[in-house]
């Protein structure tokens, strides 16, 4: 009996952990644990999040009473938890504190509850969603869709072309306006503002990924010095593209030439192609079968005159007048050799 209630507890604070873990109203990153990646929190988060949703304590049942550190250091002692510190305690050149969500872990040695800079990482794994299921399912038939794109109807290759430069138009006028406005408030403000701050992470919710306004600025201004070499740097760059910016006709030749290539992918199609190359596929002559020979004994090519002969003439005529030429210019000759 006592068995069967020790394995209950544990899975009544897997079930805890997992409900925990899954909710999004605990603030949570990923970092770098060991050489691998874990998704933790911080213990003051944990205060706050068990403080503002006490209802998610009933899933313990006969322990849904207990404390904040009592919970934890049950967590801890089930191996569902492992309390991290910081690798960088110490503060980087040009910054006024540390980090608020380290990227680089390491375990504490203690591993009890504490709020004051404390971090703890989930050691399980997450149970995988539905929708990722049928996401990462989606894939072979997503790569088989793209391979088959030559063969899609002409109407079907327009729209995925459109489509796919309008949303590469729309990442590339993204990330140039987030470097316009960086460098121009860090220039004349020395305010670092990067405009969707997690466009370019590696882990962020859909939420964060989308989040326009950036975090406060930690760092230290820069000195008027930096400012005034990045904006001649920048100056510079301008003038240096003004000046090697292409003309109209090499930009004409170059839009012909991309042109010429989206037709071809476009236009492209199977019947094209087969017609193609039965066009350029030689005439198939049976060698088993004998020579034609005419009663004078010579080949049908010995009797067909080549097509460059405008007079229509065989190889034995044409020797032949030759032969006659030769006779003629040698009479002509003994003729002027006579005395008169």
């Amino acid at each position: 009996m006592q068995t069967l209630k020790q394995a209950a507890e544990k899975d009544v604070f897997q079930l805890f952990a997992e409900k925990v873990r899954d909710h999004k109203g605990l603030v949570s990153r990923w970092a770098v644990l060991q050489e691998t990646r874990v998704e933790y929190f911080r213990g003051k988060d944990f205060v706050s999040f068990l403080k503002n949703h006490p209802e998610i304590k009933d899933i313990l049942e006969s322990s849904k009473n207990f404390e904040v550190e009592e919970i934890v250091d049950t967590l801890l002692s089930k191996n569902l938890l492992v309390r991290c510190d910081r690798v960088v305690k110490t503060v980087r050149p040009g910054k006024k504190k540390l980090s608020t969500w380290p990227a680089h872990l390491e375990i504490f040695p203690d591993q009890l509850f504490s709020k004051s800079d404390a971090f703890f990482a989930w050691t399980f794994v997450k149970r995988r969603p539905l929708w990722q299921t049928l996401l990462s399912l989606s894939w072979p038939v997503l790569t088989l869709a793209i391979c088959l794109f030559p063969v899609y109807p002409h109407g079907c290759k327009l729209l995925i072309l459109y489509t796919c430069a309008g949303l590469l138009l729309l990442i590339l006028s993204l990330l140039s306006l987030r470097a316009t406005v960086f460098g121009a408030l860090y220039i004349v403000l020395g305010k670092r503002v990067w405009l969707f701050p997690n466009i370019l992470a590696e882990e962020a919710t859909l939420g964060e990924l989308f989040r326009i306004w950036p975090n406060k600025d930690e760092e230290e201004r820069p000195k008027w010095t930096t400012r005034l070499f990045y904006a001649l740097v920048a100056v510079l760059v301008i003038l240096l593209l003004r000046h090697h910016a292409p003309d109209e006709a090499a930009r004409a030749r170059y839009q012909k030439r991309m042109s010429n290539i989206i037709d071809e992918v476009i236009e492209w199609s199977p019947s094209l192609a087969l017609s193609g190359m039965m066009e350029k596929q030689p005439p198939v002559v049976n060698a088993t079968e004998p020579n034609d020979f005419t009663d004078s004994g010579q080949t049908e090519s010995e009797k067909v005159p080549p097509a460059g002969d405008e007079g229509g003439e065989t190889v034995s005529e044409q020797h032949d007048d030759e032969e006659i030429e030769n006779i003629e210019d040698s009479g002509d000759q003994h003729q002027h050799q006579d005395p008169v």
